[in-house]
């Protein structure tokens, strides 16, 4: 159903991250939202108690699928993948730029 999955390399294609490149650490199918590693961080304030100091912490934030687009780990372009099966049943992404597939 979602061509981008746990641990894709993908690039933001609008919005204040534009261009940035990350990992993908979480995806959330319901909400069709993914977390990427070092973009779209945000500020969350934090209340102390006896064993953190608390104060203003910085993480990433969720992004929306539809503002990610996958890029292909041999040739780095971003692409759409296709989806073809081999000989046993088992459909794989394919870049249609290089014809690669992409685990």
């Amino acid at each position: 159903m979602f061509n981008i999955k746990k641990k894709d390399k993908v690039v933001v294609l609008s919005g204040k991250n534009k261009g940035k490149q990350g990992e993908v650490l979480v995806v959330n199918p319901g909400k069709m939202t993914a977390i990427v590693a070092k973009i779209n961080f945000v500020k969350k304030h934090k209340k102390a108690t006896q064993s953190d100091p608390g104060g203003i912490l910085e993480k990433e934030a969720a992004i929306s699928l539809s503002k990610l687009m996958l890029v292909c780990p041999k040739c780095s372009q971003p692409t759409r993948p296709k989806t073809d099966s081999l000989s046993d049943g088992k459909k794989v992404r394919v870049c249609r730029k290089c014809g690669e597939m992409i685990i």
